[in-house]
C-alpha cells in the first residue's frame, strides 16, 4: 500500500485526473494536493500576511477543510486556481476574525540596502529579494491593501469591502505603497533620462 500511494504521489496528474482520483480514493488526491500546493498557498497568504506561522496554520485549516468536504469536492476548473482563491480567502477570513487592526501612524522602517550601485547588474534572485523586503517594510494596512490589488488582482471595491474600509482609503494606500516602493527599490529602478 505504501508502495501505492508513492507512486500516486510522485505522479503528475491533470486536474480532470485529479478529479477522477478524488472519487475513487479521496485519501490520495488530498494527500497529493497538500504535497503538491502546501509551500505555493502558504506563499500566497505570507505576501498578505507576512508571518510564516500564521499562513502555515492558514493553509493546514484549508487543507482540514478540505478533508472534511472530500466526498463532496469536485473542481470544475483549475485546482491550483481554486486553492489560491480559497487561500486568499481564508487569509481574508482571519483577517476579519481576528479584527486585524491597522494603525494609521505606523511608521515605515529602514529597509538596510547591502545592493550593489544602481549601475550594477542585479540578478533576478536579488530583485525578488529586494521586493520582498520593500513589500515586508511596508505598514500593515498598506502592505495588506498593496497584496491584495496586486497580488490576487482584487479590485479597490473588493478591498474595501472585505477590509471595510473605503475606496479612497485604498487609493491612498496603493498610492503610499507604490511610492514607498519607488524610493526603496530606486537602485534597481532604470530610467530612461
Amino acid at each position: 500500500m505504501t508502495f501505492i500511494i508513492a507512486t500516486i504521489l510522485q505522479k503528475a496528474y491533470s486536474d480532470q485526473e485529479l478529479n477522477i482520483l478524488l472519487k475513487s480514493d479521496s485519501e490520495a488526491a488530498i494527500e497529493w494536493m497538500f504535497k503538491r500546493y502546501y509551500a505555493f498557498l502558504c506563499q500566497v497568504v505570507y505576501k498578505i500576511i507576512p508571518k510564516g506561522e500564521v499562513a502555515e496554520d492558514i493553509i493546514q485549516e484549508l487543507f482540514a477543510d478540505l478533508w472534511r468536504k472530500r466526498g463532496q469536492l469536485e473542481f470544475t476548473g483549475s485546482i491550483q486556481g481554486y486553492l489560491r482563491r480559497a487561500a486568499v480567502n481564508k487569509t481574508l477570513n482571519y483577517i476579519r476574525d481576528n479584527k486585524f487592526r491597522f494603525e494609521e501612524e505606523e511608521q515605515i522602517a529602514e529597509m538596510p540596502s547591502d545592493h550593489s550601485p544602481a549601475g550594477a547588474l542585479v540578478e533576478m534572485t536579488e530583485l525578488q529579494e529586494a521586493i520582498d523586503k520593500a513589500v515586508d517594510a511596508l505598514p500593515e494596512r498598506c502592505r495588506v491593501v498593496f497584496a491584495l490589488s496586486r497580488f490576487e488582482q482584487f479590485s479597490h471595491q473588493e478591498i474595501a469591502q472585505q477590509l471595510g474600509i473605503s475606496v479612497k482609503t485604498v487609493e491612498n494606500q496603493i498610492t503610499k505603497a507604490l511610492r514607498f516602493l519607488r524610493d526603496e527599490l530606486g537602485p534597481y529602478i532604470k530610467t530612461d533620462s
